[in-house]
């Protein structure tokens, strides 16, 4: 099954450890070679691409990581201007110009002189996306950007995920909540055992037969009216006996 993404449009992954998310994710940014098919964006394939070209289109986010050495979260942001700086080259004025700027967007400008090593979990990640943004991408790609980070921080990062596909932005992201689907997806790809189950909007997909098929759990979905007013889907599971 062939899919695509616009600009504007958050694409959730949805499925099981081993599924084939991250599988998936390799390909599209060309570090594993697809099987069979082809990644093209604008109909054009990607596998001719340099490396400097693919960074001028895909930005990339990590789940958020600890690093090794004290940069400060400025510099970090500043290293996602790499891509448009010469092998030889320091950056330029544009270029602080747009860390600053991503800095501002995600919230996280007053960071900006602290060792990304001191800073929380959540404030890694939203640095993370800056630097991804400051790539000037038009498609970026999200491994999990929600794992591991506390609640409060999960809602800020879902609300940025939303923005940025409000600045016309494609996303593409893997979680294993199906109830953050809900919450900022416009499509949803349902993975099981290496292949594409389904994919559609929220509500077709992320079903109680789907996720049985998928999780062989026993989850109600059910909608509830969120602090802000907007109706939401949520999933809840059954984790009594009768679940087993």
């Amino acid at each position: 099954m062939s899919f695509g993404l616009a600009g504007g449009e958050v694409l959730c992954l949805l499925g099981p450890n081993g599924g084939g998310k991250t599988t998936l994710f390799k390909t599209i940014l060309r570090l594993l070679a697809p099987r069979r098919g082809r990644v093209a964006v604008d109909g054009e394939s990607v596998g001719g691409w340099s490396r400097g070209r693919l960074a001028r289109v895909f930005g990339y986010v990590p789940q958020a990581q600890l690093g090794v050495f004290p940069f400060t979260v400025a510099d970090v942001v500043l290293m996602g201007r790499t891509a448009h700086v010469g092998p030889f080259a320091t950056p330029s004025r544009r270029d602080r110009a747009v860390a600053e700027e991503m800095l501002g967007v995600l919230g996280v400008g007053h960071l900006s002189a602290r060792p990304y090593t001191e800073i929380s979990g959540g404030e890694r990640q939203l640095t993370l996306i800056a630097r991804a943004l400051a790539q000037e991408p038009a498609i970026l790609v999200m491994d999990e950007p929600t794992a591991s980070l506390d609640f409060g921080n999960q809602v800020r990062v879902l609300g940025e995920i939303e923005q940025l596909a409000r600045r016309g932005i494609a996303v593409m992201l893997s979680t294993h909540d199906p109830d953050h689907a809900f919450l900022c997806g416009d499509r949803v790809a349902l993975l099981h055992q290496g292949r594409l189950a389904s994919l559609g909007p929220p509500a077709e997909v992320i079903t109680r037969e789907s996720l049985r098929e998928v999780y062989g759990v026993e989850v109600a979905v059910t909608e509830v009216q969120g602090a802000d007013g907007r109706r939401a889907r949520v999933c809840v599971p059954s984790i009594g006996p009768s679940a087993r």
